[in-house]
Order: C-alpha cells, then sequence, then structure tokens
C-alpha cells in the first residue's frame, strides 16, 4: 500500500516545542509579519535571525525529544511492508530524532542556514547573527535561516502531489488544517480515489473531507494506527 502521511505542529507540541498557539509560546511574543516573512527580513534582519536563534535555542534543549509519534512513524516507513512518504510541516528534527531516514520538509528545517549571496546550503545549528561569515563565500550579514516565510512557495511540492495522486491512504496527524496548500491535500488524495484518515487533538477545519477519523494525543493514536497498519 502507497501510503503519504502528513504531520503538523501537534506532533512537534507533544515533545514541548512552541506552537503558533501556544499563549506563552515564542510565536505569541511576535508578530508574524515581522520575523516571517521575506519583507521583515528586508526591514529588521537582526530582528528575524534574534527570532529564529531563539527558536534554535529552544530546539537544542535537552529537553526536547522525539516522542511516541515520531518514533512509531519511523517503525512504519523502516518495516518495508508499505511505501510511506512522510511529509511534515514542522521545521524541527524530531522526526529525524525518532528514527526516521526520508523526511520531506515543506516548510524548510531550522537546523540548516543558506547564504543568500552564494546560495550554499548547510547544516548549521549555531546562533544566527549579522556579523557571521557564511562557510562557503565568506560572505558576511548574507545568512538566513533555510525556513519557507510566509509569502514564500514550499518546498518540493510536486514530489509530494505526485505521491497524493498515486496514494492509497492518506494521513493527516496534528494539524489544524487552515495553512494552504497543506490544508488541501485531503482534497487532492481524496479525488485521486485514496483512503483518508484524520488523526489529531481535534477535529481540524477539513476534518469533513476525511473518510476516517480519532481523535485524542497524537502519542496514543499514532502508535495504535501504526500497529494496525504493520499486523
Amino acid at each position: 500500500m502507497k501510503i503519504v502521511v502528513l504531520t503538523g505542529a501537534g506532533v512537534s507540541a507533544e515533545s514541548g516545542l512552541a506552537t503558533f498557539r501556544d499563549a506563552g509560546g515564542i510565536w505569541a511574543r511576535y508578530r508574524i509579519e515581522d520575523v516571517a516573512t521575506p519583507d521583515a527580513y528586508a526591514r529588521n534582519p537582526a530582528k528575524v535571525l534574534d527570532f529564529y536563534t531563539q527558536r534554535r535555542v529552544q530546539l537544542r534543549d535537552p529537553a526536547i525529544d522525539a516522542n511516541d509519534t515520531h518514533r512509531a512513524l519511523a517503525r512504519l516507513a523502516a518495516s518495508g511492508t508499505h511505501e510511506v512518504l512522510l511529509v511534515t510541516q514542522n521545521v524541527d528534527d524530531l522526526h529525524e530524532r525518532g528514527g526516521s531516514e526520508d523526511v520531506l520538509h515543506m516548510h524548510g528545517e531550522l537546523f540548516k542556514t543558506r547564504c543568500l549571496a552564494c546560495d550554499a546550503l548547510f547544516d548549521d545549528r549555531d546562533d544566527l547573527t549579522l556579523q557571521r561569515a557564511c562557510a562557503a563565500c565568506g560572505a558576511s550579514g548574507r545568512l538566513r535561516p533555510h525556513v519557507v516565510w510566509f509569502g514564500e512557495m514550499p518546498l518540493e511540492l510536486d514530489r509530494v502531489y505526485d505521491a497524493l495522486t498515486d496514494s492509497d491512504l492518506f494521513v493527516s496527524i496534528g494539524t489544524s488544517g487552515n495553512v494552504y496548500p497543506a490544508a488541501d491535500f485531503v482534497r487532492t488524495a481524496r479525488s485521486a480515489g485514496a483512503r483518508t484518515l484524520e488523526l489529531n487533538l481535534e477535529p481540524s477545519e477539513g476534518a469533513s473531507l476525511f473518510h476516517d477519523a480519532r481523535y485524542g494525543p497524537a502519542s496514543n493514536l499514532v502508535p495504535a494506527w501504526v500497529d494496525e497498519i504493520l499486523a
């Protein structure tokens, strides 16, 4: 069976990472327009870099680690029983920490940095500052986090849509269903003939589009679902 799995912020939240909607989280102290758009970076790059440095600091915290959802999805892919494409809206590396080897990060990766001077892309867990020079070309003040900002196109959408239209099952886990284009993946998969399943803490905005749904903590639902699939 060909399975496409989409994960969202709810999966990372169970590992302790703040989401957009957390009342006391990092995002609650900033406006999206000030830290997560190309215009924001052009206006005040130091502020944007400081914001993403704070997110890196949080992700570097030893208390933050993969949870049972990450590990269960890695187990599903590693079983070889089904053809699985794991797509995540999350920019953290918790799927990889949980054992997944092929993760499509459609919104980029927080622990990668891109140089606007030479377009180099490299792994990077360090703080982001205007003073840092690019390791590839030496230019200073031209680094940005490798994340997709609002107004930019998500990554590898062709690969995602090809998989959706060829899938037998689409599973959405821990996502609110209000960020496009990911919110429309269920329509694409369903119209192509796939079965659709939502595993979420509560019904998403697109809940009515799914054939089946289960609600509760992902770290409870997902391992149980993986056990069923592998059985």
